[in-house]
């Protein structure tokens, strides 16, 4: 999106459509026809996928964008997946804002003096059609944003939705606004403005929120010559690294990652709400122990700090999923909690970009019909069952509740370490231990027994089958 477009879409003065009395704090309002067909709140992935698919569908859309461009205020914690986006924007790897492709990705387990790398490299995902990127939001949401704009959706920056409309039914008809003419009316609202989405508060879709199902990731964005990213980390041209980090949260259930931009590398934590208070630790001061750990240290050398943010992260999974449709609005990406938090895979914009996508289809259908029943956008739900958003969540259902278990978090980061430093120590002149006897001392020294590992394998194994 040009800096043009952005100003032309920044203004304050209330556009033609907002014809209605300046905002009112609640009640129903009076039946006026709707200014729009769909109005999207919130100009992240899911919001910008929701305005483009249903501007193509034919609809008339005005996205609402609380900041001053889309991605002012986002905040993520490592790698975009673009497979998503292979029918939505075809080619689309060659003008997305793209810092590093990456090429290698690595799973450490780390205790306060030990780590061990899991490394993988592939030249497949160098090239088209990528596999992962490392971006920026505020390029990455400004992009997206731009191709929902070029289908024919208005995008209005620096205006907070405060609240719903509804009729005298009850249902919604539209968002009241902070501009001074206020009320926007439309036959559907998206509601894509994050984790603590006010609007789907508002609407009794999203429950109180449960510290047990929430993690917040910290993250530092650290200066480095490209030069010396390239040589530290093993790369070249665009390519890039993303390592995620087990062991190194204080016993804090979580993890860390690090993700290398084109002169910058990011490196953070994620870490249990419930945790982070009993710990009674600060998440910079988690975050630090990171940055000093002998097997990460040595990547940061000389850097220096261009940026800190933290971010909330819904990771309560299929089974804490709260209700996506009511009458007259549907939610999509982080307010509807659709992050993948399974260990392996910690992803959130591909599912936004998923959610927005369907939401933005279904919305643009009820509008045309006329109808925009709870039960007419129920449709969203299924056809998210149908595709990876909600089959991946359901068949790693399990996932997070065993991910940030005890063990997993506190003893086999240990385990793990010590079997494999014992099978690579050199006990001449004494006979080399077997790997049974080297598993049994590593389970004991680390308050294992082996029948609790092999429950605990059994249920991983189900889990990820």
């Amino acid at each position: 999106m040009t800096d043009t477009e952005r100003a032309d879409t920044a203004g304050r003065g209330g556009p033609a459509w907002f014809a209605g009395p300046d905002a009112k704090p609640s009640g129903p309002v009076p039946d006026r026809a709707p200014d729009v067909d769909v109005v999207v709140v919130g100009a992240g992935p899911a919001g910008s996928s929701a305005a483009l698919a249903a501007a193509r569908a034919g609809a008339s859309v005005v996205l609402l964008e609380r900041g001053p461009f889309p991605g002012s205020k986002n905040v993520y914690g490592g790698v975009v997946y673009g497979r998503i986006l292979d029918t939505v924007l075809p080619r689309w790897w060659e003008e997305v804002p793209v810092e590093r492709w990456v090429v290698r990705r690595s799973t450490m387990v780390l205790t306060p003096t030990q780590a061990l790398t899991v490394d993988f490299r592939t030249q497949s995902w160098a090239g088209p059609p990528y596999n992962g990127l490392t971006t920026y939001r505020a390029d990455f949401d400004s992009w997206l944003a731009g191709k929902a704009v070029a289908a024919g959706a208005r995008l209005v920056t620096s205006t907070v939705a405060t609240g719903l409309l509804r009729d005298n039914a009850g249902r919604v008809v539209g968002v009241r606004t902070d501009r001074a003419d206020g009320e926007l009316r439309a036959r559907v609202v998206i509601a894509a403005d994050g984790v603590n989405s006010f609007l789907a508060k508002e609407a009794g879709l999203l429950p109180r929120a449960d510290a047990a199902h929430h993690t917040l990731g910290v993250k530092e964005v650290l200066s480095l010559p490209r030069e010396v990213i390239d040589e530290r980390f093993g790369l070249r041209g665009q390519e890039g690294l993303d390592i995620e980090m087990l062991g190194c949260t204080r016993g804090i259930p979580g993890g860390g990652f690090l993700y290398t931009n084109s002169d910058t590398v990011s490196v953070g934590v994620v870490l249990s709400l419930p945790g982070l208070a009993e710990a009674k630790a600060r998440p910079e001061e988690v975050l630090a122990d990171v940055k000093a750990h002998p097997a990460i240290a040595p990547y940061l050398r000389g850097a220096t700090v261009k940026e800190y943010a933290a971010h909330l992260i819904p990771e309560g999974g299929y089974d804490h999923l709260p209700e996506l449709a009511a009458d007259g609005l549907l939610i999509a990406g982080d307010a509807a909690g659709l992050t993948l938090a399974a260990g392996i895979w910690l992803e959130g914009v591909n599912f936004a970009i998923g959610s927005g996508l369907v939401a933005g289809q279904v919305a643009a259908d009820a509008a045309a019909s006329g109808s925009a029943s709870k039960k007419k956008l129920s449709r969203y739900r299924a056809e998210l069952e149908k595709q990876f958003v909600l089959a991946d969540h359901r068949r790693l259902r399990g996932a997070p509740e065993i991910i940030l278990s005890e063990r997993i978090q506190r003893r086999y980061p240990g385990l793990i370490a010590d079997l494999v430093e014992g099978l690579f120590t050199v006990t001449n002149p004494e006979p080399k231990p077997g790997a049974l006897a080297l598993l049994r001392r590593a389970a004991k020294r680390n308050g294992v027994g082996m029948a609790t590992l092999a429950r605990d394998g059994l249920r991983i194994g189900r889990v990820f089958r």
